[in-house]
């Protein structure tokens, strides 16, 4: 499966829940079988964590966790390092392979 989207881009939150939207963040991981991404410091998740014995006698520390989680790839759109815009993705093929292209500034992004 082909995504548009990859792991070290920037982008921004275009829809979803209201306190992140808007906002720009780096992708930490793309998740291509769910068609999902984490971008970060978008999407705080808070788990709760008990304190759990391993076999090794170390203890897990207990309390509160927060976490990055993932979101629709169709909430986020890539930001151009060129124009500083969300923008959409074209593709560019030549000899040398297929580029990602900027729809506004028709710069190449790679």
């Amino acid at each position: 499966m082909h995504v548009k989207i990859r792991k070290g881009d920037t982008v921004e939150v275009i829809s979803g829940r209201l306190e992140d939207k808007g906002k720009r963040g780096e992708v930490i991981n793309v998740l291509l079988k769910n068609r999902r991404v984490v971008v970060q410091g978008v999407n705080i998740r808070t788990k709760h964590q008990k304190q759990v014995q391993t076999s090794a006698g170390r203890n897990i520390n207990p309390g509160r966790i927060q976490f990055e989680g993932s979101m629709d790839i169709s909430n986020v759109m890539l930001v151009c390092p060129t124009c500083k815009e969300a923008t959409r993705i074209g593709v560019q093929r030549d000899e040398n392979g297929a580029h990602r292209v900027c729809k506004n500034c028709q710069a190449l992004i790679d």
